[in-house]
């Protein structure tokens, strides 16, 4: 009889039943001394119990702002320590933190802010050159819901925090009297997933999800209060707050933030100067650091693991993580927004293998499956389909949206990824790629990252991206957008074909070929394939005039 493509995550650990507050109370009690925060660019930082008593300072600022459990807390800026105050300081009493985008511009900011019902925004004054004042005054006139506009570093950010230092003097019980009123179900954060279709939508989250996910993450990579983790990935993003984050707080490990915005110099540097034990980052900036041409002079000693997630790993980058960054222990996690984020994570013991070609098994207390997209069956062990997953980590919903979340989580509560994924004989699960970027070339289904993965070995090509273009003939043909290494002379579509002939069957060898210098990415690093389509179908458009 076939094994069917199903895995659940037996532990006999329990889920924690704090609330994001109550774990952070209980974790300064233990490890009031050991460094919670380190901003190295200001040159900051913060034992357990500073940081407890700054997030409960911010708590009450907000709360003699009026804002009340429930209510939505905007928070807009970059990796900053008052980012990761807010994230505490709105769970303390139970007000709903909205992730905005640092990279959003008037017209993203001005949806968000309406969708969600934001009454009080924490706001950066400017990041990389975008006045984000401007933006905000331009949208406040269709976001009904904004009383109050708080500047980061500004004089208004003190006042608020010295109304909470006077009104903690007068009741010191004030942040922890509205704590003990919070569930663990309760709807604590608003993430938009990115929206290359149409407006983003915004998953809601509870404690329960967040704490539990980033907990068991931090589980799984060994973490204790002696950890000091690297976390250049964006705090609006789930990877930073709740893997990043999350996972740090429910351990008393160190959060470190290298930098505003990712630098490759500027991560491992820290990662020296502050011996780091534990790095994370999507591939494209695992690919960024290991290419600079100082890397032989960071002293990275100090790491035994890390986080790769957000989209694929190339294998040649994996094993270069391991060996050149000391990364023995690094992990795989795969999840998305919609999931807290993580379903599927690789663990230390796990072969080389499994750490290079799948993402790993599913996390405690969960559940996944591989189904059939067009009858739902579960499918046998080895062949592709859908992944689903089910369990504490699914969200509640899409904020305001339930047309949206039916389509998204069916009736017997699975969330379906939209992912084809592939789970072998120990349950660990392949990701070839999403359901609406398989290109269908002459009848044939055709899975860019195996294509992606094979040009991986040319010793030339530092990075590749399949997708999939219009074609008279064949309906798709296949296009490779190539990231050449430092020095070398430029492939063109003949010479990928040389490459690749004998060892792709003939169909999966790329028709075009593009040379880029960067691909069009998200904030978080995720490659933008829809945009890559765009371009490439107007680029073949021209050429054929």
């Amino acid at each position: 009889m076939e094994t069917l493509s199903y895995a659940s995550g037996a532990s006999s650990q329990p889920l924690l039943a704090d609330t994001i507050g109550a774990n952070l109370d209980r974790i300064a009690s233990l490890y009031g001394g050991h460094d919670a925060l380190v901003d190295v660019v200001s040159d900051r930082r913060w034992t357990y119990s500073e940081f407890l008593a700054d997030v409960e300072l911010l708590a009450a600022g907000l709360l003699v702002q009026g804002v009340s459990k429930g209510d939505r807390v905007g928070v807009w800026a970059p990796n900053c320590p008052e980012w990761v105050l807010a994230q505490y300081a709105s769970a303390k009493i139970g007000a709903i933190l909205v992730n905005i985008n640092p990279a959003y511009r008037t017209h993203e900011l001005r949806f968000v802010l309406k969708q969600s019902g934001v009454s009080v925004l924490l706001s950066a004054q400017e990041f990389k050159g975008a006045d984000y004042a401007a933006m905000i005054e331009e949208a406040r006139a269709e976001a009904p819901d904004l009383r109050e506009v708080v500047y980061i570093g500004s004089f208004g950010w003190e006042s608020m925090t010295d109304r909470g230092h006077r009104a903690l003097a007068e009741r010191p019980r004030m942040v922890a009297d509205v704590q003990d009123q919070l569930r663990v179900d309760d709807p604590i954060n608003i993430q938009y997933t990115s929206g290359t279709t149409g407006f983003p939508k915004g998953a809601t989250l509870s404690h329960s999800n967040i704490l539990n996910n980033g907990f068991f993450v931090g589980e799984l990579c060994h973490y204790t209060a002696e950890d000091r983790v690297c976390i250049p990935v964006p705090f609006y993003h789930c990877f930073g707050m709740v893997m990043g984050n999350l996972a740090c707080t429910s351990h008393g490990s160190a959060m470190v933030i290298p930098g505003r915005a990712f630098e490759p110099a500027a991560t491992l540097a820290a990662v020296e100067k502050e011996r780091c034990t534990s790095l994370y980052g999507v591939p494209t900036m695992f690919i960024a650091e290991l290419a600079l041409s100082e890397f032989d002079s960071f002293d990275l000693s100090s790491l035994r693991t890390g986080i790769m997630a957000g989209s694929p790993c190339p294998a040649e980058i994996m094993k270069q993580v391991i060996d050149r960054m000391g990364m023995s222990e690094v992990s795989i996690c795969y999840g998305m927004t919609e999931t807290s984020p993580v379903s599927l994570q690789t663990r230390s013991e796990d072969t080389i293998d499994q750490r290079v070609s799948t993402v790993g098994a599913v996390g405690p207390h969960l559940e996944v499956k591989i189904v059939d997209p067009t009858t739902a069956e579960t499918v046998p062990r080895g062949e592709p389909g859908e992944l689903c997953t089910r369990g504490y980590s699914v969200m509640a919903g899409y904020w305001q949206n339930p047309e949206k979340t039916a389509e998204a989580i069916d009736a017997e509560e699975w969330m379906h990824t939209g992912d084809i994924g592939v789970m072998d004989a120990d349950g660990y699960v392949a990701i070839t790629g999403r359901i609406k970027d398989m290109v269908i070339r002459g009848g044939e289904n055709i899975y860019p990252r195996e294509i992606e993965e094979f040009l991986y070995s040319h010793p030339d090509i530092l990075d590749a991206q399949v997708i999939g273009v219009p074609d008279a003939k064949y309906g798709e043909e296949l296009m490779v957008w190539i990231r050449m290494r430092e020095n070398s002379v430029p492939l063109d579509a003949a010479a990928v074909r040389a490459f690749s002939e004998g060892k792709l069957a003939g169909y999966k060898i790329p028709r075009y070929v593009h040379v880029v210098d960067e691909f069009p990415t998200t904030v978080t690093g995720k490659v933008r394939k829809v945009e890559m389509r765009e371009k490439s179908i107007g680029m073949l458009d021209m050429e054929s005039q």
